[in-house]
Formats: structure tokens, sequence, C-alpha cells
């Protein structure tokens, strides 16, 4: 079977798809990642047919447009139809032509790819690790949860992502008719959703639809070993922490290099940095118990280390899960984003500590949260718990087989 990957975005929107797709073509199928251009080395890592599209957002963040949006959100708009409508309507495109080819296409919603679901409804399939689309009452729409509004408007917070959608409109729009389609929005079709998410950290809510299912967290084995430089680091000392804070820039309050480096002194730990895209603006002095490096496989680091401080994302989180590892959130968006929605989660469930917004951490907050990830023993206790309740589920064969079964219901009603 021939099976389309749609996904758009920063690395934490690409990467599980890479590792479902390698699942689906270990099972025979034959896949191609349909993706920002940036992350052709990740599919071909991956051993996936790759399909570029021109949407690099990791460009776009780094770019002086980028950083005005995401400095003024009154400026977004303009930049908004000048760069980012451009850039979709082109990204719709190649999407739509990767599908057509497709037995079977599993979709990320940023792709757009519900604006042309309608022309073939039976192979598309809604794929998310980010319960943001589906209404639930019991929980708030996660890119909201940071609003802290009442448990009765949890269903409401799932409407307010309409409002980002309709500065596409226009560009839905114009894709629609360049395609030959009525220009008029369709209904929103009721497909099969599948969603990377473990029933075991989060319970599917009772509201969803028997459609909508958690298959568990897409776990896979990068292709990348960790380097022996980063071994030996790790074997200098009892204990290590890892600060990574994923794709997005970010600003601190305070000398997060200087605190980092007091940190490793006065805990008697080694700290390892993992740049990522976020930490091109911090400068830190390496020394013995301090070590920056650009990337690591953070399934073969995880178990080897003893905390984690990281931004939120939740392909970092489930890791950390897994691993038995407590960690830190530092959402580096905030209120909005999903990263405070997990982190707090984690924290609910006893393998977290409470998360920090990046803009309001401190010294003294990453300090004593540090200490508390590596002394307080029921947080541990809970971590190695829930990563042994994680290892004995295997979500990418259960999604594996979902995407097979709908394939033959689809082939034969």
């Amino acid at each position: 079977m021939k099976i389309a990957l749609l996904t758009l975005g920063t690395r934490g929107d690409v990467q599980p798809y890479a590792v479902l797709g390698k699942a689906l073509k270990h099972n025979g199928h034959m896949v191609t990642l349909s993706t920002g251009k940036n992350f052709s080395s990740l599919a071909h890592a991956y051993g996936l047919t790759f399909v570029p599209v021109e949407a690099d957002f990791q460009a776009l963040i780094n770019s002086p447009e980028g950083k005005a949006m995401m400095k003024n959100p009154f400026l977004a708009r303009k930049h908004f139809r000048s760069v980012v409508q451009p850039m979709m309507l082109e990204a719709m495109k190649r999407f739509f032509d990767v599908a057509k080819e497709a037995d079977c296409v599993l979709y990320h919603v940023k792709s757009l790819a519900d604006y042309f679901a309608d022309q073939f409804p039976g192979k598309m399939i809604r794929a998310n690790v980010i319960p943001a689309i589906r209404p639930t009452s019991e929980f708030p729409n996660p890119v909201f949860s940071g609003l802290s509004l009442p448990k009765f408007l949890n269903r409401f917070t799932y409407k307010l992502a309409d409002l980002g959608l309709a500065m596409m409109n226009q560009t839905i729009r114009d894709f629609r008719r360049s395609s030959g389609f009525s220009p008029k929005f369709p209904k929103k079709i009721d497909l099969t959703e599948l969603y990377g998410i473990s029933e075991t950290f989060l319970m599917k809510p009772k509201d969803f639809p028997a459609n909508s299912s958690f298959t568990g967290f897409w776990f896979g084995e990068s292709p990348e070993d960790l380097s022996q430089d980063i071994i030996d680091f790790i074997a200098s000392a009892k204990k290590t922490i890892v600060v990574t804070f994923g794709s997005m820039p970010f600003q601190t309050n305070f000398d997060l290099a200087q605190s980092l480096v007091k940190i490793s002194t006065e805990q008697r730990v080694n700290v390892l940095v993992v740049k990522g895209w976020g930490f091109e603006n911090i400068r830190v002095n390496e020394n013995k118990s301090l070590k920056m490096i650009d990337s690591a496989p953070f399934d073969k680091l995880f178990p080897r280390v003893s905390a984690v401080v990281h931004h939120g994302g939740i392909g970092t989180l489930s890791l950390c899960l897994r691993a038995g590892v407590p960690s830190l959130s530092c959402p580096v968006i905030f209120p909005m984003g999903d990263q405070h929605f997990w982190g707090n989660h984690a924290y609910k469930v006893g393998c977290a500590v409470k998360p920090i917004p990046i803009k309001k951490l401190d010294h003294n907050g990453l300090n004593s949260s540090i200490s508390e990830m590596i002394s307080n023993k029921a947080i541990r206790d809970n971590c190695t718990n829930m990563a042994a309740m994680l290892r004995s589920e295997n979500g990418l064969e259960k999604t594996v087989n979902a995407v097979e079964s709908h394939f033959l219901t689809y082939e034969k009603p």
C-alpha cells in the first residue's frame, strides 16, 4: 500500500511521523513523508521517500519577519499575509498532489489537509499527537491550557482554535479555487482519528467518538547513536542533568549560562545542554561538568541521565516518561501553546515537578527544581512505575494495525 504522511512545523511536529513512517515501511508499505524541505535528512535517516514543501518553519522563525511576529502579535497579520499565506498555498498544492497518488493518507491538521479531504474521504486519516481539534469537556484545548479558565469552559476553548485558523481562510479558498473545487469550505468530515498518546498517561476523553483512538506513544529507535564523547561525559559523574528547549528561540530574564555553571558546581552534577534550535543565542563556557552539544538521540540519552529540563513538548516529555526520568517543563510559548498542558499533566500524575514558564524562570527556581528531581523519591518511584507500564505498550504496532484495518474497510465496504 502507498501511504502518505503530511505534516508541517518544527521537529516535534515532524519526527513522530518519521517514526510512524518507518514502522509502516517495516510492515511492507511504501511510505512517503511530505513536509518542510529542511527535514530532508531526517526523512532519509528513517528510510522514507521524501517530498519537500517550501514551508521551512525553522527559517521562518529565524527570519526578520518571523522574529517580528514572535515579538509583536499585532504585526503577525501583516507578515502572515505577505510570508505565511503564500508559503501555505504552495504547501497545500504539494500535499494534495502527494495525497492523490497515495492509497492512504495520514495527516497533521497543520497541513490543512482537512480542506481537501472531501475529494477522497475514504483514504484520509487524521493522525496527531496533540488532542487540540476534537472538543471535550474533560480538559481544555491543550493550546489554551495556560489561560487557567474554569472547567465549564473546556469545550469552548476548542472554538478558540478557529480564530487562528481564520487567518488561513483566504489561502484555503485560493487553493480550492485553483484546484477546480468549490471555494466554499467543505463540511468537516467525520474521519478516523489516531492520536499517538498513551492512555497510561492521559485517558482518551469519554466524549470522544468511537472512531477516535489513543493508540499509545509512537516510540521508535533513533537511527543515530550516542557519540563516545557524550557517553564519557555522562560516565564522569554520578548524576547528569539534560537541559534542552526544543526548536523555538527563547529569552530568559536571568543569565542561564551562569546559572547552569553554578548549579553544576553546587549540586555536583554534570549538565549536558542540547542546543536544538533554541540555544542559538546562548553561550556557555564549557568545563569538566558542563557540556554543550548540537543534538543527541533522546531515546538513547535519557535512560542514562537523572533528570531533564525541557520546553514541554509531548515528544520530549514522552521520552522522559519512557526512560523513567523526572522532568521540569519550562514552556517557551506561554500562556498559548500545548507545552504547559503536557508539563502540568506530568506534574499532576507525579512524574515531574511543577512547570515554570521560561519567561518566569530564574536561578532559584531552576536550582530548586533540579534538586527536587534528584532527591524526591516519590517522584522517582512514580517515574519508574510509569516507564514500566509504557514499556509494556506498543503504540506504533497498534497504530499500524489501525491503518491497515482502515484500508481494508475502505477497499471493501
